[in-house]
């Protein structure tokens, strides 16, 4: 039941940035809180949420889909789906419905009743750090190099805000010139910065190892993304991927397992919101 609200409501969103999202969203949750959701709730006057955090705020969208398919679940089975199970559901679909291989979301998280808008901002790896950097937020988080590799090739499918890819188009060398030229059109040098632009600049919107090939060809439009590809010792796994989609996608869907082990609130812990923007009172 669960899979098809998510899958309808999804496509019936119109778009695909509306499918993609998901998968950023529950990447983007998983390594602060272990699915707890609790970037989905609004700032109150006594409750700060992880919206305005600088990563989420710079990329999480689409919050009325989740409205959407919460609220025809609470219609029909009141407090039994929670707000994360329902994240992790829609990771999975969106990769299907995109062109990616199907895994196995076991079900049973429940909500958060807390935020920590400073570990959202500290704990969600930053598209400004370097190979080191990166090596290291995966690690810390229990994550190794390889792991690291593949799971940053959800960037496949997704989009970024001229505000976070402004200095690498403007300022670095191992960008193609021609690549580089094309994402200044749509993202000014002063101006622009909410602009979006594909993660993929080859194929945006189909789960394909593209992304890959875009590192090899200096087409990576994140700083971050580029240093995957860049001399040094992630080199030969991210060609690897570019000549072989099977192995991408293999090892994707044993990552996002393990993703989707880390540690969930289950049993008495947490809640099962009635709202996904708001703890349940009481």
């Amino acid at each position: 039941m669960l899979h098809g609200f998510v899958i309808d409501t999804i496509w019936l969103s119109g778009h695909c940035t509306a499918i993609g999202k998901f998968l950023f969203e529950f990447m983007s949750e998983n390594p602060v809180h272990h699915q707890v959701c609790c970037y989905f709730c609004d700032d109150t006057s006594n409750f700060t949420g992880e919206k305005t955090a600088g990563p989420n705020a710079n990329s999480l969208r689409g919050f009325d889909v989740v409205d959407t398919i919460k609220s025809n679940l609470e219609s029909i089975c009141p407090g039994v789906v929670s707000c994360a199970d329902i994240l992790a559901v829609a990771a999975r679909d969106s990769v299907v419905q995109l062109g990616g291989k199907t895994w196995t979301v076991p079900l049973g998280r429940r909500d958060s009743t807390s935020a920590s808008l400073s570990a959202a901002n500290s704990n969600i790896p930053s598209p400004l750090l370097n190979l080191t950097g990166l090596i290291s937020a995966f690690s810390n988080k229990g994550f190794t190099t390889k792991e690291m590799v593949v799971l940053s090739g959800s960037h496949t499918i997704g989009m970024a805000k001229c505000s976070i890819f402004r200095s690498r188009i403007y300022n670095e060398t191992n960008i193609n010139a021609a690549y580089a030229t094309s994402s200044k059109n749509n993202c000014p040098s002063a101006s622009g910065d909410n602009n979006l632009s594909p993660l993929d600049t080859t194929s945006s919107t189909v789960f394909d190892s593209a992304y890959y090939t875009n590192l090899i060809n200096s087409k990576g439009l994140l700083h971050s993304d580029q240093q995957l590809f860049s001399g040094g010792s992630t080199d030969s796994q991210v060609k690897a991927y570019s000549a072989n989609s099977a192995t991408f996608f293999t090892d994707f869907r044993k990552a996002m397992v393990k993703m989707g082990n880390l540690s969930p609130l289950t049993g008495t812990s947490g809640q099962i919101r009635t709202n996904c923007r708001s703890v349940n009172s009481g």
